[in-house]
Formats: C-alpha cells, structure tokens, sequence
C-alpha cells in the first residue's frame, strides 16, 4: 500500500471538506479550492478527516492513491495558510513592479515584459529587485512563479537574471586572460 496514501487528512478547525460526485471541495478563510478525483480513487470524508483508498494494487493506482493524498493535504494548507514564492532581480537596470492586473518587468530587453496576473494568485513587490507570488492553490502560484522566472533564467558568470530567494546558481569561471 502507498504510504503517502494511507495517511489520513486531518481537516483543520475553519475549514469545509465535502465531495460531490467526483469532485472534492475544500473551502476555509483563504479561499475555496476543489478538484476532480480519478473515478479509481475513492475519497471518503469522515467529521474531521479525509480518507483515500484505491481498489487495485497496479502500479497506476498506486502512483494516483498518493498523488491524490498529497493534493488534498495540499488544498488543506492552501485555504489555511496559503502558499508563497519569492523571487529576486538581478541585474543592473533591472526592476518589477505592479500596474494593474499585470507584472511589469524590465529586465535589459529593448521592451518591457507585461506578464498578465491569473485570478487567485497576489503578486507584490515590496521593493524594485523583489518579486512575491500568494495565493492558497500550490499549482497556480508555483506556475506563475516559474513563469516569471523564464523570462530572464540567471546566467551562470555573473548571475544577473530572476531566481528564488534562497536558490543557489553555480557560477563559472571567466575566460582566463594571458
């Protein structure tokens, strides 16, 4: 049996679990979330836990007893606690800000990047070379985040470029003069 799978989910104090049919919402104080479970998996909401099982033993099933666990913990934390990425601006010149309903980016093109703000996700920027995405779903806030990352990936000699706070990028060595 899957040991991520067999694990119950504890449903946190402010928080409404409910299946319908083949899809699991979960609503709290941060927002509503829901997906849609694989018609192998079943989910089983208890007073103050959630149960997941799997019919057969292929490996299919296993891989999606787990993935589904993991989900659904996730949902939990999303709406209760919500999810945070943070990313940092390297470069002379380059800067973000918020206009609106997009993401200003000057990061050394000949134009400015507008990458457009999806609804349910916060992004701020506490200062010019700062970058922070929220939001209470994993997947939509992760997304947005390596989205914006992509548009200028850090480069490996002087490390100018976007990249999350804490991530360390090996440098290289430059041409060797003489």
């Amino acid at each position: 049996m899957s040991r991520i799978g067999r694990k119950p989910v504890v449903i946190p104090a402010g928080v409404k679990a409910e299946l319908k049919g083949q899809t699991f919402h979960v609503q709290g104080p941060k927002g509503k979330l829901e997906i849609s479970i694989h018609p192998r998996i079943k989910v089983k909401v208890a007073a103050a836990e959630v149960l997941i099982e799997r019919s057969t033993d292929i490996p299919t099933d296993r891989a999606l007893h787990g993935l589904t666990r993991a989900m659904i913990q996730n949902m939990m934390v999303g709406v209760t606690q919500g999810f945070l990425k943070e990313l940092e601006i390297v470069g002379v010149g380059f800067k973000a800000a918020v206009k609106g309903k997009f993401l200003n980016l000057a990061l050394g093109y000949t134009h400015p990047i507008d990458h457009p703000i999806p609804e349910g996700v916060l992004v701020a920027c506490p200062n010019p070379t700062r970058v922070t995405v929220s939001g209470c779903d994993r997947q939509k806030v992760g997304q947005v985040a390596a989205d914006i990352r992509g548009y200028h990936k850090p480069e490996p000699y002087k490390g100018k470029g976007i990249h999350y706070v804490g991530e360390h990028i090996r440098r290289k060595q430059g041409k060797a003069v003489g």
